[in-house]
């Protein structure tokens, strides 16, 4: 293993990528304006992830105004706080590239239904210490 790889392993976050592609999510960003600190949260559509370890990133696409509007976010930022799923989406694509030419109801993406069964499970599985 080679010097760049053992020092972007040490910057990797702990955890595992709890959204996937076609979540709609809200990312909690920290902005730092002079001194001071806050939180910006930027809501929309995972269209797609990027690369691999510590260099990850997904792509976020919403509509403000009208214009759909994208940013990318790195995966193992310390400036990302947060992540949390809104909707999960059902989707059989990895990269969801065509949204950007739909308009309306034709760009929305299925939510994803799960079991209750199913829930608990994932929950418990991820609420267990390591």
């Amino acid at each position: 293993m080679d010097l760049i790889s053992q020092i972007e392993e040490t910057q990797k976050k702990e955890g595992p990528v709890n959204f996937h592609v076609g979540d709609t999510v809200k990312v909690h960003f920290r902005i730092i304006e002079g001194k001071a600190e806050r939180i910006q949260v930027y809501e929309g559509l995972v269209l797609c992830f990027k690369n691999s370890g510590c260099r990850r990133t997904f792509t976020v696409r919403k509509n403000s105004y009208g214009v759909g509007v994208e940013r990318v976010f790195p995966v193992n930022s310390p400036r990302v706080a947060k992540v949390e799923v809104m909707r999960p989406g059902k989707v059989r694509r990895a990269k969801l590239y065509y949204i950007r030419g739909k308009v309306g109801k034709a760009a929305k993406i299925k939510e994803l239904i799960v079991k209750r069964s199913d829930a608990k499970a994932a929950s418990s599985v991820q609420a267990a210490p390591q």
